[in-house]
């Protein structure tokens, strides 16, 4: 009886010294990990396995970089560069797990119609340096991508839209999103016009700037159309800020005398005929409104102050309407002082 006793306890040991390293991989592959806070790890181009072994090792998101290899290459892993969150305490199993299925943690960057150069780096600055933005938004292949190889600018060539980024992508791959997009999206839908495709995308950006009423945007852009048949200058306000901008004064206020004064290749009020490029991304009504202007008898239009234009076929009624709108401006200020 005490020599079977002796075999039991024997064979339990055994048994138990063969289970152990069992339970070890289990610990080390499906227990809570050493993370003590959330951290974003970069898989960026070009990569390999033992380089983010390394890294999430070094980040404190896994305890062995050895094991993650070895389930890596048994598991013949294929990294997607993208930009990877991970909990405090995830285990070593969800990280492969996460790295497998490339969940890549993603932004969602807008660029809504109207928004010009200024206002696309700054939404952009988390994934493109300020330096390499203006670098890339002069490049020539970018804007032959966008289709439109005389552009100087990518101004107007963004296509309006949400995009998803992560931090892994290089800046041009940024750009060149959004060019893409433009291309794709829009390019097509500036033939077919009254003007060249570039010289509609221009005027839309034109009249995207002076109205957002899509009832409205025809007649504005037949005012434009019908100044540039005759010769006269468009006198374009947002020209005049646009060139404001260029000059390196970027307050964003209405435009003052010395603006519109402003000798400047893109300022409509001192040089004649369209600006040589959009000065913002107009919006597909906008586009419709410059590919089929109406051009009837109006060559003036000037804001109601209650958020439309009130249009004249000449000065005199033009000045009309310029009186009937500073005093609108006067009364909604003395309603605003009470």
């Amino acid at each position: 009886m005490a020599r079977s006793h002796v075999s039991f306890r024997l064979l339990l040991s055994t048994a138990t010294l063969a289970i152990l390293p069992v339970l070890g991989g289990w610990w080390a592959w499906k227990g809570q990990g050493p993370l003590q806070q959330e951290t974003t790890v970069l898989v960026k181009k070009g990569t390999n396995i033992n380089q983010v072994a390394d890294q999430l090792e070094r980040d404190g998101v896994i305890r062995s970089a050895a094991l993650f290899k070895l389930w890596a290459r048994t598991r013949k892993l294929q990294l997607i560069r993208g930009e990877y969150t991970f909990t405090p305490r995830t285990s070593l199993s969800d990280v492969a797990g996460k790295l497998r299925r490339a969940e890549i943690q993603y932004t969602l960057v807008s660029i809504p119609e109207g928004a010009h150069a200024w206002s696309v780096q700054k939404r952009l600055k988390d994934f493109v340096p300020e330096d390499a933005f203006w670098v890339l938004w002069k490049s020539p292949r970018l804007a032959r991508t966008a289709g439109f190889e005389q552009a100087e600018s990518l101004e107007g060539l963004v296509a309006p839209a949400t995009y998803k980024l992560h931090h892994a992508l290089e800046p041009e791959e940024v750009m060149l999103m959004l060019v893409e997009a433009f291309r794709d999206q829009v390019r097509p839908g500036l033939e077919g016009g009254v003007l060249a495709p570039y010289d509609t995308l221009i005027l839309a950006s034109l009249v995207e700037k002076e109205t957002k009423l899509a009832e409205e945007q025809p007649k504005v852009a037949g005012v434009y159309k019908k100044r540039l048949d005759l010769g006269m200058r468009l006198q374009c306000d947002p020209t005049s800020l646009y060139a404001r901008w260029l000059s390196g004064d970027l307050r964003f206020t209405a435009p003052m005398e010395k603006d519109i004064r402003r000798p400047d290749r893109f300022n409509t009020y001192t040089v004649a005929g369209l600006p040589p490029t959009p000065i913002a991304v107009p919006s597909a009504t906008a586009i419709e409104a410059a590919k089929s202007p109406i051009v009837g008898k109006d060559l003036y239009f000037v804001a109601t102050g209650m958020g439309g234009h009130n249009f004249a076929p000449s000065l005199r009624g033009h000045n009309l309407n310029v009186g009937a709108y500073r005093k609108e401006m006067a009364r909604q200020k003395r309603l605003a002082r009470g």
